[in-house]
């Protein structure tokens, strides 16, 4: 009786995670990541896949993917590790790692005030706030203060090899990688074209299905057509 209370309990309490997890990710939904597109794994919930567009500052143009990892006992653990698999040269993260230095604004992770959207809006910041207290790599913080021709020279070979690699494959199966492919008219026009397309009065409007005679408050009043 023991080992299924257990077994129940442990069910429950990872269900229970799932739901946080999830109810992180709708989170997102109500917030301007302007440029920024994340989805957790089709296998794994606690891993998610990103990609960030850069469109201003240093950076403008890059195109940079990272993931997510969130501890196992999220979100009563430490904070989430946020890594870049294309390369970034930046003083917010680890040359040989790629990970985003998050001791800055996260030095503990708060299970009530702290949430994933934030993790993101800072991932946001760094492409146009680079003067970093904490500096992940002291070469490119050192080179942004002193030596900005060298610094934007390398700002840029990371830029134009993260539009290089775009439409690179996937290193993994899962579906909810995200993937790039080029324009192929013959493909895409159709939807260009349908968003282009200037909306008729009424139309996109959920219209719904009315069951009430126009002119009365009866329900199911309405005649059926023939």
């Amino acid at each position: 009786m023991g080992d299924e209370v257990k077994e129940i309990r442990e069910l429950y309490s990872l269900s229970n995670q799932e739901y946080k997890i999830m109810a992180e990710y709708r989170m997102l939904q109500t917030e301007n990541l302007e440029g920024i597109y994340v989805i957790p794994s089709y296998e794994n919930s606690f891993l998610w896949f990103g990609v960030v567009f850069v469109r201003a500052g240093f950076y403008e143009g890059g195109v940079f993917r990272f993931t997510l990892t969130l501890p196992d006992e999220f979100p009563n653990d430490e904070v989430p590790v946020l890594a870049f698999s294309s390369h970034l040269y930046h003083p917010a993260v680890d040359a040989n790692t790629g990970i985003l230095n998050l001791s800055q604004v996260f030095p503990k992770w708060d299970r009530i005030r702290n949430h994933i959207w934030q993790i993101l809006k800072y991932l946001h910041l760094i492409f146009h706030n680079l003067n970093i207290q904490q500096p992940a790599n002291v070469e490119a913080s050192v080179a942004y203060k002193t030596n900005r021709k060298i610094f934007t020279e390398k700002v840029k070979e990371c830029v134009v090899a993260s539009i290089d690699h775009i439409y690179d494959d996937p290193p993994t199966e899962d579906k909810h990688y995200i993937t790039f492919k080029p324009y192929d008219s013959n493909i895409h026009d159709v939807a260009r074209n349908q968003m282009l397309k200037p909306l008729s009065p009424n139309e996109g409007m959920n219209q719904g299905i009315s069951w009430v005679q126009p002119g009365t408050y009866q329900p199911f009043s309405k005649e059926e057509a023939t």
